[in-house]
């Protein structure tokens, strides 16, 4: 059985297993995504999607694309222009797909907030700075 998701602005064809890369999403290596824009699962075609249809996937990890070199020239009028580009991507292994699948769990980030609220802390402790007081000269 295979679906049709979209993510990203792009529709993908996928199958139980695959390995893809898509636009990149907020989750860390390891998070279950849900993708709930299924546009046809299997012999099912949505009009525009499938109804409760879902596909689940885990994430395996983010990464950046190959460089794109970006030129611009206009001939005869001494005009070049080179630039580079390199797009954020995050790789997935499709786990599940089906109608009407129990809603899944996300496993657990890691949390590292712990440390930036301990910085925040640290910062307030700090003492205020004390301004310099200016003399003026005496007649």
């Amino acid at each position: 059985m295979f679906a049709v998701i979209k993510t990203g602005g792009k529709q993908y064809r996928v199958s139980k297993d695959d390995v893809i890369a898509v636009e990149k999403l907020e989750a860390d290596a390891g998070a279950t995504v849900v993708f709930d824009d299924v546009l046809m699962l299997g012999d099912q075609v949505g009009a525009p999607r499938v109804a409760n249809a879902q596909v689940v996937a885990e994430v395996v990890r983010q990464f950046r694309d190959d460089k794109v070199i970006i030129f611009k020239k206009r001939r005869r009028k001494h005009y070049r222009r080179r630039n580079g580009h390199r797009q954020h991507l995050t790789l997935v292994k499709i786990t599940d797909m089906g109608v009407g699948l129990a809603a899944v769990a996300a496993k657990p980030a890691k949390k590292a907030a712990a440390p930036k609220a301990e910085k925040a802390e640290g910062a307030a402790k700090k003492p205020a700075a004390k301004k310099a007081v200016k003399k003026t000269a005496e007649a």
